[in-house]
């Protein structure tokens, strides 16, 4: 595939990594330093963009490439706002669009974990919930977009919550999420069911940022020659 890399921070030179050793190349690059760039002549040829910018750049740049039929790949957080719009721009233009909070192949497998034991748990409701997540001191959003993907997993399969809340504003109906930015934590995520009796928790905890480059990679794969919008789901066969 003949990929363009929208955004070319860590996550960015980590995907081109991945991307290359997996056989495709690298055709454009575009960062806050050359926005400019992102045209229709400079798209032309691209199989795929593969976007990792801003909140406040996110919706423009996947609708710019949805509108010139490249289908899309993204990876940023805090926009969702406009994520049906971004959804009917792609089916306009009879392309591929996906979008995760997270492409780790094993926050994926925790994401379905997470809520299967939700489904599970609202058979015992003296058990509560807690979501902890950890990052590096860099990270910008708060909670993570992993960790509220994680409460609505939660929240669609357990009658005893109707929504989440960071910790501080903790009520009986709403899941708690802890937020703790320390050091260069590229990632950990635990959900936690407490009761008196004991306690059951899955956590995944990311090494590096290898495992998000490598899903992002694989998204683009998946997507590339199918039209319409996905979810992580679809590329993980559940």
């Amino acid at each position: 595939m003949n990929i363009a890399l929208i955004g070319y921070g860590r996550m960015g030179h980590e995907i081109e990594k991945i991307a290359v050793k997996r056989g495709h190349l690298i055709k454009l690059i575009v960062d806050q330093y050359n926005e400019n760039d992102l045209t229709k002549a400079n798209l032309n040829g691209i199989d795929v963009a593969i976007e990792f910018t801003s909140p406040e750049s996110a919706f423009y740049n996947i609708c710019k490439c949805l509108n010139e039929k490249i289908p899309v790949v993204s990876g940023t957080t805090g926009w969702l706002e406009d994520y049906n719009e971004a959804a009917e721009v792609c089916n306009k233009n009879m392309t591929a669009f996906i979008h995760s909070s997270n492409y780790s192949i094993g926050v994926n497998l925790l994401f379905r974990l997470n809520a299967e034991l939700a489904k599970q748990m609202d058979r015992y409701h003296n058990y509560d919930a807690l979501i902890e997540e950890i990052h590096h001191i860099k990270k910008l959003d708060s909670p993570s977009g992993t960790a509220i993907t994680l409460a609505m997993g939660i929240l669609e399969q357990n009658s005893k919550y109707d929504s989440w809340c960071f910790e501080k504003d903790k009520k009986n109906s709403c899941i708690p999420v802890r937020s703790i930015r320390e050091g260069e934590v590229p990632g950990t995520h635990t959900v936690t069911w407490d009761s008196e009796i004991d306690t059951i928790s899955i956590r995944h905890e990311a090494k590096n940022r290898k495992g998000l480059a490598l899903g992002a990679v694989v998204a683009a794969e998946y997507i590339h020659s199918r039209k319409g919008v996905f979810t992580m789901n679809d590329v993980m066969g559940f």
